[in-house]
């Protein structure tokens, strides 16, 4: 392998000419044009200058950790929706590759042939490709991500890290997704916590508008808010604006239904649920209706709820509503008796998450 540099223009050649042994340890972007074929040109070096809220730091040594030890590349899927770390943590992990000498090659098109032309850079590397199931599609008319799987199986072109950064797990090739002999990890990035929103704003906050704080975790208990919200949200609090205002004029609307496990407890030890149910919790206005079931499913019960009533309860970390605000309907119940001599506690609603049931008493 041949590197070539015109200016901040580098090639990949097989041909004897005068050249860099190795790509110098810098951030390239992979490029290509009718006339030239492939090449990379200069990046910025990517830095993360900003805190590093959770268990990234710990995640990225994992990682590069684990690449120094492979004897073939590696690849690392991060999913999850927009705006909660994914980027972040690829960002961290391709500026700790820099420092430990590797190269990093951006790819954000998805060029005819871009595969061979991977497997050209015969020296370990980081390839990232950001936002890949929308860069490369995967469907049955054009899947441009089957047309990657040999060169993440790691069979030529030499060692190299694969990330992967994905919106929409579905959005992923069958063949890529559980495959662990392709794609070694597979981190899942959640929404903020209470704790870290917590942690988020006491540190972007002025201290004088920290009574603020507790409105904002309370939406985000009915709301998931990612990171770009929430620094919209600290810019206008910092600004002396009250959450209840800033969060009718900021660009954050949920129009979309969220999953919810929800429970119904009883004063007995009695618990109905209900899991992955859909509903918008961001408008306060209505109720619902939400037809569960015990544990065992052997009985159903019906449940009507004015939205307005719901509250986010901090130790419990749910949205709840008391149970002296529940109408209930009893449908098939065998023993009836049981339940209507027991009262409800309450209802509570926990965003739900993958393979996951929540049991809050």
């Amino acid at each position: 392998m041949r590197v070539i540099r015109i200016g901040e223009r580098y090639s990949i050649s097989t041909d004897e000419v005068e050249t860099y042994d190795l790509l110098p340890v810098k951030t390239y972007v992979v490029m290509y044009n009718e006339k030239d074929g492939f090449y990379l040109t200069e990046h910025t070096n990517i830095e993360v200058c900003e805190k590093i809220y959770g268990v990234h730091e710990s995640k990225v040594k994992k990682v590069l950790h684990a690449f120094e030890r492979f004897q073939r590349s590696l690849g690392t899927i991060l999913s999850g929706d927009k705006g909660i770390g994914k980027s972040v943590f690829a960002k961290l992990l391709c500026q700790k590759a820099l420092e430990q000498g590797y190269p990093v090659l951006i790819v954000d098109e998805a060029y005819r042939g871009i595969a061979r032309f991977i497997e050209k850079v015969e020296q370990e590397c980081v390839v990232l490709f950001d936002e890949f199931d929308k860069t490369f599609k995967s469907n049955k008319e054009n899947d441009e991500q089957a047309k990657l799987l040999s060169l993440f199986d790691g069979t030529a072109g030499g060692k190299k890290m694969y990330i992967v950064t994905c919106n929409e797990l579905r959005g992923l090739n069958d063949y890529i997704v559980n495959r662990p002999g392709r794609f070694h990890y597979h981190f899942r990035f959640e929404y903020p916590t209470a704790e870290a929103i917590r942690e988020y704003l006491e540190d972007k906050l002025e201290k004088q508008f920290y009574g603020e704080i507790e409105k904002v975790i309370e939406f985000a208990g009915r709301v998931n808010l990612n990171y770009d919200c929430l620094r919209a949200i600290t810019f206008e609090l910092n600004q002396g604006s009250a959450f209840a205002e800033a969060i009718t004029e900021l660009n954050i609307l949920n129009v979309d239904l969220e999953e919810y496990d929800v429970y119904l407890y009883f004063e007995n030890g009695e618990v109905f649920h209900r899991y992955n149910y859909r509903t918008n919790l961001y408008e306060e206005r209505g109720y619902d209706w939400i037809s569960m079931q015990t544990k065992q499913g052997i009985s159903t019960i019906d449940v009507k709820f004015e939205k307005h009533h719901l509250h986010y309860d901090m130790e419990k970390g749910a949205v709840v509503i008391p149970g002296d605000l529940l109408l209930l309907d009893y449908d098939d119940y065998e023993d009836d008796i049981k339940i209507e001599k027991s009262v409800a506690k309450y209802l509570a609603f926990v965003k739900s998450k993958r393979n996951s049931v929540h049991y809050l008493v």
